[in-house]
């Protein structure tokens, strides 16, 4: 199939600012119709999940479909989908009710290359349970997290190990699968993992991945504003979270704490349809589509980041900190003698937007020794397209002589 950039660029309302948008890794632009989908669901007729009107039927409908839209994207079950405010509050959903069953002695691995929502809850939880925390750490030099990296640090007593699947910061995408056999040579331990960034750049299948859990945010990939949490039914049928006595005790229902907000489950469906049509005629369901349309997202992300790394080795004092093997079309950068903060600025006078920060990757910026200040990130979006990158790469070279 033929990727059309174009085609998707016209379908997003920002773009027509004219601003070259290096930002997705914090969060996409928005197509009209995820706006749209959003805008109908609050202006139909809306109510309290039913069957009996039809406000109580639009809503139930957003839900089973939002829950099938979202197993379709990463391979899951529908009954195993679990809406929530952010990835973050999500996590630390999980990470309290898993700790009702950990004991003094009990073991929790983290992992240095995570964004800090994949760490401070689990350490936090640990700490009040009692347990120990281990750490693995990535190599500052190549940005890898090899498997041999968290083996070494698994006992008998590890219960929880939580990893990303692509880092934020540096783009780094861990065999999560390896690290799953190895996590899973003990029955007891779990694995929790952080998609929120692999999740915009691949296709996700969380069986192959081995993943407990998996969570991601669909505003990284086209979507409106909020977390959702992946696991397998049986998983969360063993989990007991706090919640109101007269809530839903079914599954995932029960770890979601009041009403939906079916408009965003509506735009997150919308999202994940735009995604599937990316693939054009493709035939076959909606989880083939989005299987063709990954992997077309991936050589045109994979050629504009090629693009730009040969345009990058032209420029004098620029330091690549993202070199994995295998990384997603994200690159962090530091400069001689200048700071990250500045590029960011004299970019934005510019109309390009590319951040500078840790971007809450605390942990990796300082193993990089970059302290908290990190560098300049430049994350690749399905929208992005060649003069971006020029423009992108002009303005560099601009900055580097003023």
């Amino acid at each position: 199939m033929t990727y059309d950039v174009g085609t998707l660029r016209a379908e997003i309302p920002a773009l027509r600012s004219g601003v070259a948008h290096f930002d997705g890794p914090g969060g996409t632009q928005t197509p009209a119709r995820v706006a749209g989908a959003i805008a109908e669901a609050l202006t139909g007729p809306l109510s309290i999940r039913g069957r009996l009107t039809p406000g109580e039927v639009n809503a139930e409908n957003l839900v089973q479909g939002f829950r099938q839209a979202m197993a379709d994207l990463v391979g899951g079950h529908p009954s195993g989908v679990v809406f929530g405010r952010s990835a973050t509050q999500l996590t630390y959903d999980v990470a309290r009710t898993l700790a009702k069953d950990w004991a003094p002695g009990d073991e929790v691995v983290v992992s240095r290359l995570d964004h800090d929502s994949n760490i401070r809850p689990w350490l936090q939880a640990a700490e009040r349970a009692g347990a120990r925390v281990r750490w693995a750490d990535f190599d500052p030099v190549t940005g890898e997290l090899p498997p041999s990296a968290v083996d070494a640090v698994l006992t008998e007593r590890t219960r929880l190990v939580a990893v990303t699947a692509a880092s934020n910061l540096l783009g780094t995408v861990p065999d999560v699968a390896g690290i799953a056999r190895l996590v899973h040579r003990d029955p007891r331990a779990l694995l929790y993992v952080d998609g929120v960034h692999h999740a915009a750049h691949a296709f996700v299948d969380v069986d192959r991945l081995g993943a407990d859990f998996y969570v991601c945010s669909p505003y990284k990939f086209l979507g409106p504003h909020h977390g959702v949490l992946t696991a397998s039914p049986q998983l969360l049928e063993r989990l007991r979270p706090d919640k109101l006595l007269p809530s839903a005790d079914t599954v995932p229902e029960r770890f979601e704490l009041g009403t939906l907000p079916y408009e965003l489950l509506a735009g997150t469906t919308a999202a994940i349809d735009v995604l599937a049509g990316l693939a054009g005629d493709t035939a076959g369901g909606r989880r083939g589509r989005l299987r063709a349309a990954f992997a077309a997202i991936e050589r045109h992300e994979g050629a504009l980041r090629g693009r730009l790394e040969a345009g990058l080795a032209e420029l004098p004092g620029v330091t690549v900190r993202s070199r994995a093997a295998e990384r997603t079309p994200t690159l962090l950068l530091t400069f001689d003698g200048r700071k990250a903060a500045d590029a960011s600025e004299f970019l934005a006078a510019r109309a390009v937007h590319a951040p500078a920060g840790s971007f809450y990757a605390l942990e990796a910026s300082r193993h990089l020794g970059l302290g908290d200040t990190g560098g300049l990130r430049v994350g690749l979006s399905p929208y992005n397209d060649e003069d971006e990158v020029d423009r992108l790469l002009q303005g560099l070279a601009d900055f580097l002589r003023s």
